[in-house]
């Protein structure tokens, strides 16, 4: 309030609140007031009435505007969409009317014989039941076109009425804190709740009688109504006690209830704010405040999207991403409350610099308040943050010397934490361990640079834990495949060994003296220098000649057992069916199933029995014939034989029934 003009517009660029103001629906308002919001059953429309003048006012979803706007002779007290869409709508006005709407305009319109509140609509008999300052309950049939028989209560007045969309029983809160519930079919009072005696317990204050001003149905079951000293009782339909009694501490009567079934919550609100709990177990999920008094709050279907009728002009949309998703008609809020969430939110006052009474009077400021260069602001004060530093130079001039030392103090520190430091080591795979130790330290440094997150240690890994404690994960280095796999391996860990005989002597040095030496840097860490070229080969090659000369005594090792050892007969056992020919053939097996698949193939290939193709569609396809065994081989050439002895057979025969004619040959 005290920046000037200037200031403002300035600071317009840097409001999160301006920067992230989105307008959903065009002009999404009311000349004065709004009164109720409701949303079309297929979604695409949000209907609204207001004032002044009394209106009633049309917004297209899939337009993102407003699609048409009527006027009225008086204020409406509630409305009804009839239809799907904005093409049959029933108003109640101040004036004792019943108005209806079709999808030109104004059809028609009736009187009812008292002032009415609020009123509902039942689809199976086509009934609108209207109840109001009277103890009647007035019904209308549509399809007839005529008032029926009213329904008689035992209330005065009746404040709120709503039918229940799974077995259509109708309930209605009265002015005296009940609930009367009927049945429409036999016209007949079915129950009766005590709503009044039950919202009041022993920590309640209350001036008079609390009577009915909201309620909702939620399934077959459930019923929820709201009071006139601001509580919200939950019942079970089968119990006359209610499950839950939630009081919103304003006083104010209760203005909407709403369910919200995605995460089992209940959306009440009064004039003041907007709560949201859980109707299991009563606890707060969140609530709202809005800047002007609330009127009616709507839930979009099926979504986290909330409207709200004020007494303002503007009409409140928030979004809960908690709640549910995005409307498909404004899909696009997802993307951008990722964003938001992503993107940190700056202050308004980054140019000022808020002080205590104390700070001035250490800053030699004192004399300043009251004047136009702090702003009182609750327990302190604003001032311009280049007045405060050229305040906090002159009271401290060393401050450059101070901040001077703790730099040099920050960079001691930092090269205290590359040295070496008594660390203890796991029993097993110590080498591993220190080989651990030292990249966590080099990745710390690389995260510092780049200002990543610390990726999470393997030494304190549970996964892992077990490889530095169990001997059986003991890597061994003489090992020929770790050798050939690590050349360098070698030179590498010399200087982890020697590391680790510093650490070694350091825990000796502790356990004797029972006191933590200084940690000093080692000799190692100065003899270090990267390798170049010429010496990685020569550590190449005198790996390779170690292993050459190991491979030659084991050789060695491997004759003179063998020269020792006695040679034994061996017999071998041949299957059934087969012949023995030679060793050879054995032999020329065992080097045929010693080499690999593509060698295979490729003798195959030679020898006939293998044919490889390519196929149209880019794959190989391969046609191979069986080998036969002896026993297989003598059983064709039988039947070969059996075959040509019957062929010549035949030919006499054929040969003799010629030359004798169709007589008998005996």
């Amino acid at each position: 309030q005290w920046l000037s003009d200037r200031k403002k517009r300035a600071l317009q660029k840097k409001d999160v609140d301006i920067r992230r103001r989105i307008e959903l629906i065009q002009d999404f308002e009311m000349p004065t007031v709004s009164t109720k919001i409701k949303v079309s059953r297929d979604g695409q429309y949000i209907m609204a009435v207001g004032t002044y003048k009394p209106r009633i006012r049309c917004f297209d979803t899939y337009q993102l505007s407003q699609k048409f706007e009527r006027c009225l002779d008086s204020e409406v007290v509630t409305f009804e969409i009839l239809s799907d869409d904005y093409s049959k709508i029933v108003f109640l006005q101040c004036d004792r009317f019943v108005e209806f709407h079709s999808q030109h305009g104004h059809y028609y319109r009736t009187r009812i014989p008292k002032f009415g509140r609020d009123f509902s609509y039942h689809y199976p008999s086509c009934d609108l039941y209207f109840v109001g300052a009277s103890s009647e309950v007035y019904r209308l049939n549509l399809e007839q076109g005529r008032f029926l028989n009213s329904l008689q209560t035992d209330a005065s007045e009746s404040n709120v009425c709503d039918i229940n969309p799974v077995h259509f029983l109708f309930a209605m809160g009265t002015a005296e804190g009940k609930v009367e519930c009927w049945d429409p079919r036999t016209r007949n009072r079915v129950g009766l709740l005590d709503c009044a005696l039950s919202s009041v317990t022993a920590d309640t204050e209350i001036d008079g009688l609390p009577s009915i001003s909201a309620l909702k149905f939620d399934g077959a079951l459930n019923m929820a109504g709201g009071g006139g000293a601001g509580q919200v009782l939950l019942y079970d339909l089968r119990s006359s006690n209610p499950l839950i009694v939630k009081d919103h501490h304003y006083g104010l009567p209760i203005k909407s209830i709403q369910f919200q079934q995605q995460l089992d919550l209940i959306i009440s609100a009064d004039s003041r704010i907007i709560k949201m709990w859980n109707k299991d177990t009563g606890k707060i999920f969140t609530s709202m405040e809005p800047e002007y008094d609330i009127n009616d709050v709507c839930l979009y279907p099926n979504s986290g999207m909330l409207m709200t009728a004020n007494e303002a002009p503007k009409m409140n949309i928030y979004y809960i991403p908690v709640l549910g998703p995005a409307p498909k008609w404004c899909s696009f809020l997802d993307n951008l409350t990722e964003e938001l969430e992503e993107n940190p939110e700056s202050t308004v006052y980054d140019d000022y610099k808020f002080v205590t009474r104390k700070d001035l009077e250490n800053l030699g400021l004192a004399h300043l308040i009251g004047s136009s260069l702090l702003r009182a602001y609750m327990h302190g004060f604003f001032m311009d943050i280049r007045l405060y530093h050229k305040a906090k130079m002159m009271a401290n001039p060393f401050a450059y010397e101070e901040y001077r030392r703790e730099k040099i103090r920050q960079k001691i520190e930092e090269t205290r934490a590359q040295r070496v430091q008594l660390k203890k080591l796991p029993k097993v795979n110590k080498e591993l361990a220190l080989k651990l130790i030292e990249e966590e330290g080099e990745d710390q440094q690389l995260t510092r640079k780049r200002k990543q997150k610390n990726l999470p240690s393997l030494l304190k890994d549970d996964r892992f834990k077990v490889m530095f404690e169990n001997p059986d994960f003991q890597v061994d280095e003489q090992s020929e495949e770790f050798r050939l796999l690590n050349p360098l391996v070698s030179k590498i860990s010399e200087k982890r060994k020697r590391k680790l005989k510093i650490l070694e002597e350091l825990e000796a040095q502790e356990q004797e003296e029972e006191e933590e030496p200084e940690g000093k840097a080692s000799d190692a860490e100065s003899s270090e220098s990267s390798d170049d070229e010429k010496g990685w080969v020569e550590e190449v090659r005198k790996q390779r000649k170690l292993l050459r000369q190991e491979e030659k005594v084991k050789r060695q090792e491997r004759f003179k057992e063998d020269q020792q050892t006695l040679l034994k007969p061996q017999f071998f056992e041949i299957k059934e069916g087969e012949e023995f020919r030679s060793f050879k053939d054995s032999a020329k097996k065992q080097k045929l199933m010693k080499k690999t698949l593509g060698d295979r193939l490729k003798l195959e290939e030679k020898l006939g029995t293998l044919n490889v193709s390519d196929t149209t569609v880019g794959s190989k396809q391969a046609t191979f014939k069986l080998k036969k065994s002896e026993q297989q081989k003598k059983q064709q050439e039988a039947e070969k034989q059996h075959r040509q002895e019957r062929k010549t057979l035949r030919r006499s025969a054929s040969h003799l029934k010629s030359k004798h004619g169709r007589g008998r040959l005996f």
